[in-house]
Protein backbone atom coordinates (compact mmCIF):
# COMPACT_ATOMS: atom_id res chain seq x y z
CA UNK A 1 0.00 0.00 0.00
CA UNK A 2 1.37 3.39 -0.99
CA UNK A 3 2.30 5.65 1.93
CA UNK A 4 0.58 9.04 1.80
CA UNK A 5 3.15 11.83 1.57
CA UNK A 6 2.86 15.38 2.89
CA UNK A 7 2.29 16.63 -0.70
CA UNK A 8 -0.46 14.05 -1.16
CA UNK A 9 -2.18 15.43 1.94
CA UNK A 10 -1.97 19.02 0.65
CA UNK A 11 -3.45 17.95 -2.69
CA UNK A 12 -6.20 16.02 -0.90
CA UNK A 13 -7.00 19.04 1.25
CA UNK A 14 -7.31 21.23 -1.87
CA UNK A 15 -9.64 18.63 -3.38
CA UNK A 16 -11.78 18.63 -0.23
CA UNK A 17 -12.08 22.42 -0.35
CA UNK A 18 -13.20 22.28 -4.00
CA UNK A 19 -15.80 19.63 -3.20
CA UNK A 20 -17.09 21.79 -0.34
CA UNK A 21 -17.60 24.74 -2.66
CA UNK A 22 -19.33 22.59 -5.27
CA UNK A 23 -21.63 21.05 -2.68
CA UNK A 24 -22.56 24.45 -1.28
CA UNK A 25 -23.20 26.30 -4.52
CA UNK A 26 -24.55 23.53 -6.76
CA UNK A 27 -28.11 22.23 -6.61
CA UNK A 28 -29.68 20.25 -9.45
CA UNK A 29 -33.19 21.42 -8.55
CA UNK A 30 -32.57 25.03 -7.54
CA UNK A 31 -30.11 27.79 -8.32
CA UNK A 32 -30.15 28.92 -4.69
CA UNK A 33 -27.33 27.84 -2.37
CA UNK A 34 -28.27 24.90 -0.18
CA UNK A 35 -27.07 23.93 3.28
CA UNK A 36 -24.83 20.99 4.06
CA UNK A 37 -25.44 18.19 6.50
CA UNK A 38 -23.56 14.90 6.54
CA UNK A 39 -21.24 15.91 3.71
CA UNK A 40 -20.32 19.12 5.50
CA UNK A 41 -19.61 17.26 8.75
CA UNK A 42 -17.33 14.84 6.92
CA UNK A 43 -15.42 17.64 5.23
CA UNK A 44 -14.97 19.53 8.50
CA UNK A 45 -13.61 16.37 10.10
CA UNK A 46 -11.19 15.85 7.22
CA UNK A 47 -9.96 19.44 7.44
CA UNK A 48 -9.24 19.06 11.15
CA UNK A 49 -7.46 15.75 10.68
CA UNK A 50 -5.27 17.11 7.88
CA UNK A 51 -4.31 20.09 10.06
CA UNK A 52 -3.43 17.82 12.99
CA UNK A 53 -1.21 15.65 10.79
CA UNK A 54 0.51 18.74 9.38
CA UNK A 55 1.09 20.11 12.87
CA UNK A 56 2.64 16.87 14.11
CA UNK A 57 4.93 16.69 11.06
CA UNK A 58 6.09 20.28 11.71
CA UNK A 59 6.75 19.63 15.39
CA UNK A 60 8.74 16.51 14.51
CA UNK A 61 10.86 18.34 11.91
CA UNK A 62 11.59 21.11 14.40
CA UNK A 63 12.72 18.66 17.07
CA UNK A 64 9.91 19.53 19.46
CA UNK A 65 8.65 15.95 19.65
CA UNK A 66 10.29 12.56 19.25
CA UNK A 67 9.23 9.73 16.94
CA UNK A 68 6.36 8.63 19.16
CA UNK A 69 6.20 11.49 21.66
CA UNK A 70 3.82 14.42 21.97
CA UNK A 71 0.17 14.71 21.07
CA UNK A 72 -2.18 17.17 19.42
CA UNK A 73 -5.94 17.56 19.45
CA UNK A 74 -8.53 19.88 17.92
CA UNK A 75 -12.12 20.35 19.00
CA UNK A 76 -14.93 20.18 16.45
CA UNK A 77 -16.68 23.52 16.72
CA UNK A 78 -20.19 23.36 18.08
CA UNK A 79 -19.72 19.89 19.57
CA UNK A 80 -18.11 18.24 22.58
CA UNK A 81 -15.98 15.97 20.39
CA UNK A 82 -12.33 16.36 19.49
CA UNK A 83 -9.82 14.59 17.24
CA UNK A 84 -6.56 13.47 18.84
CA UNK A 85 -3.38 11.76 17.72
CA UNK A 86 -2.85 8.04 18.39
CA UNK A 87 -0.66 6.36 20.97
CA UNK A 88 2.78 4.91 20.13
CA UNK A 89 2.70 5.57 16.37
CA UNK A 90 5.38 7.48 14.43
CA UNK A 91 4.28 11.11 14.63
CA UNK A 92 6.32 12.45 11.73
CA UNK A 93 4.11 10.92 9.02
CA UNK A 94 0.62 10.50 10.43
CA UNK A 95 -2.33 10.07 8.10
CA UNK A 96 -5.93 11.10 8.73
CA UNK A 97 -6.94 7.47 9.30
CA UNK A 98 -4.57 7.27 12.28
CA UNK A 99 -6.51 9.83 14.31
CA UNK A 100 -9.20 9.11 16.88
CA UNK A 101 -12.35 11.09 17.66
CA UNK A 102 -13.07 11.39 21.38
CA UNK A 103 -16.20 12.57 23.15
CA UNK A 104 -15.78 14.99 26.04
CA UNK A 105 -16.79 12.13 28.32
CA UNK A 106 -13.73 10.21 27.19
CA UNK A 107 -15.46 7.67 24.94
CA UNK A 108 -14.07 6.79 21.51
CA UNK A 109 -16.52 8.09 18.91
CA UNK A 110 -14.58 7.14 15.79
CA UNK A 111 -11.25 5.57 14.84
CA UNK A 112 -9.56 2.19 15.12
CA UNK A 113 -6.26 3.20 16.74
CA UNK A 114 -5.54 3.52 20.45
CA UNK A 115 -5.79 7.23 21.34
CA UNK A 116 -3.02 9.14 23.09
CA UNK A 117 -2.68 8.35 26.79
CA UNK A 118 -3.03 12.09 27.41
CA UNK A 119 -6.76 12.08 26.59
CA UNK A 120 -7.58 12.92 30.25
CA UNK A 121 -5.49 16.11 30.06
CA UNK A 122 -7.02 17.22 26.76
CA UNK A 123 -10.54 16.49 28.06
CA UNK A 124 -9.89 18.45 31.24
CA UNK A 125 -8.54 21.50 29.40
CA UNK A 126 -11.45 21.59 26.94
CA UNK A 127 -13.86 21.26 29.83
CA UNK A 128 -12.25 24.14 31.71
CA UNK A 129 -11.51 26.44 28.76
CA UNK A 130 -14.44 26.89 26.35
CA UNK A 131 -12.29 29.40 24.45
CA UNK A 132 -9.77 26.67 23.59
CA UNK A 133 -10.33 24.65 20.43
CA UNK A 134 -6.85 23.19 19.97
CA UNK A 135 -4.16 21.75 22.25
CA UNK A 136 -0.53 21.01 21.39
CA UNK A 137 1.55 18.96 23.83
CA UNK A 138 5.22 18.88 22.83
CA UNK A 139 8.55 18.13 24.50
CA UNK A 140 10.44 21.39 23.88
CA UNK A 141 13.98 20.49 25.00
CA UNK A 142 15.31 23.93 25.89
CA UNK A 143 12.09 25.09 27.56
CA UNK A 144 12.09 21.93 29.64
CA UNK A 145 15.78 22.35 30.42
CA UNK A 146 15.21 25.82 31.84
CA UNK A 147 12.36 24.54 34.00
CA UNK A 148 14.52 21.67 35.29
CA UNK A 149 17.15 24.22 36.29
CA UNK A 150 14.53 26.28 38.12
CA UNK A 151 14.71 29.15 35.62
CA UNK A 152 11.44 30.89 34.80
CA UNK A 153 10.66 32.13 31.30
CA UNK A 154 11.31 35.88 31.30
CA UNK A 155 10.11 38.59 28.89
CA UNK A 156 13.48 38.75 27.16
CA UNK A 157 12.00 39.11 23.67
CA UNK A 158 8.98 40.82 22.12
CA UNK A 159 7.43 37.40 21.54
CA UNK A 160 7.85 36.50 25.20
CA UNK A 161 6.38 39.77 26.42
CA UNK A 162 3.42 40.13 24.07
CA UNK A 163 2.70 36.75 22.45
CA UNK A 164 3.33 34.43 25.38
CA UNK A 165 2.95 36.30 28.64
CA UNK A 166 3.18 34.34 31.86
CA UNK A 167 4.22 30.67 31.45
CA UNK A 168 3.65 28.77 34.73
CA UNK A 169 5.26 25.44 35.62
CA UNK A 170 2.97 22.62 36.76
CA UNK A 171 4.45 20.12 39.23
CA UNK A 172 5.39 16.66 38.02
CA UNK A 173 2.72 14.01 37.65
CA UNK A 174 2.80 10.74 35.76
CA UNK A 175 1.82 11.00 32.07
CA UNK A 176 -1.71 9.98 31.21
CA UNK A 177 -3.02 10.26 34.75
CA UNK A 178 -5.89 12.27 36.20
CA UNK A 179 -3.30 13.84 38.50
CA UNK A 180 -1.50 15.31 35.50
CA UNK A 181 -4.79 16.46 33.98
CA UNK A 182 -5.71 18.29 37.19
CA UNK A 183 -2.27 19.89 37.47
CA UNK A 184 -2.39 21.09 33.86
CA UNK A 185 -5.89 22.55 34.28
CA UNK A 186 -4.96 24.41 37.48
CA UNK A 187 -2.09 26.14 35.70
CA UNK A 188 -3.59 26.70 32.23
CA UNK A 189 -6.29 29.11 33.43
CA UNK A 190 -5.76 32.56 31.93
CA UNK A 191 -2.56 31.67 30.07
CA UNK A 192 -1.53 30.38 26.65
CA UNK A 193 1.05 27.82 27.70
CA UNK A 194 2.20 25.80 30.67
CA UNK A 195 5.34 23.76 31.31
CA UNK A 196 4.81 20.27 32.70
CA UNK A 197 7.80 19.71 34.99
CA UNK A 198 10.09 16.83 33.94
CA UNK A 199 7.81 16.22 30.98
CA UNK A 200 7.07 18.85 28.33
CA UNK A 201 4.87 21.81 27.44
CA UNK A 202 1.23 22.46 26.56
CA UNK A 203 0.11 25.25 24.27
CA UNK A 204 -3.54 26.13 23.70
CA UNK A 205 -5.41 28.34 21.27
CA UNK A 206 -8.68 29.15 19.58
CA UNK A 207 -7.40 27.17 16.59
CA UNK A 208 -4.62 24.75 15.79
CA UNK A 209 -2.30 27.28 14.17
CA UNK A 210 -2.44 29.48 17.27
CA UNK A 211 -1.69 26.59 19.63
CA UNK A 212 1.17 25.39 17.41
CA UNK A 213 2.62 28.90 17.15
CA UNK A 214 2.53 29.26 20.94
CA UNK A 215 4.59 26.10 21.43
CA UNK A 216 7.10 27.13 18.75
CA UNK A 217 7.44 30.68 20.13
CA UNK A 218 7.97 29.26 23.61
CA UNK A 219 10.96 27.25 22.44
CA UNK A 220 12.40 30.20 20.48
CA UNK A 221 12.19 32.41 23.56
CA UNK A 222 13.73 29.68 25.71
CA UNK A 223 16.67 29.34 23.35
CA UNK A 224 17.31 33.09 23.45
CA UNK A 225 17.14 33.11 27.25
CA UNK A 226 19.38 30.03 27.50
CA UNK A 227 22.03 31.64 25.30
CA UNK A 228 21.84 34.85 27.35
CA UNK A 229 22.28 32.87 30.57
CA UNK A 230 25.34 31.16 29.14
CA UNK A 231 26.99 34.37 27.98
CA UNK A 232 25.93 36.72 30.74
CA UNK A 233 22.71 37.86 32.33
CA UNK A 234 19.38 38.05 30.44
CA UNK A 235 17.97 41.57 30.09
CA UNK A 236 14.16 41.45 30.25
CA UNK A 237 12.07 44.10 28.54
CA UNK A 238 11.24 46.78 31.15
CA UNK A 239 7.79 46.41 32.71
CA UNK A 240 6.62 49.86 31.58
CA UNK A 241 7.15 48.89 27.93
CA UNK A 242 5.33 45.61 28.43
CA UNK A 243 2.25 47.35 29.82
CA UNK A 244 2.35 49.98 27.08
CA UNK A 245 2.84 47.34 24.42
CA UNK A 246 -0.11 45.29 25.62
CA UNK A 247 -2.38 48.30 25.28
CA UNK A 248 -0.85 49.28 21.93
CA UNK A 249 -1.09 45.79 20.40
CA UNK A 250 -4.34 44.88 22.21
CA UNK A 251 -2.75 41.87 23.88
CA UNK A 252 -4.49 40.40 26.91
Amino acid sequence: MKTETYIDRIERRAYIQIVLLLLFYTDTESSAPRGLTMNEDHIVDEEIKVDICRTMATLYRRGLISATGGNVSARILGTNDFWITPHAIFKGELSASDLVKIGLGGNVVEGSKKPSIEVPMHRAIYGKRPDVNAIVHAHNPVTLGLALAGIEIQPVTVEAAFALGNVPVAPFALPGTEELAKAAVRHIVGVKAVVLQNHGVVGVGSDLMTAEATVEKLEEVSIAQWVACGLGKPLPIPRKYIETGKRLYEVS
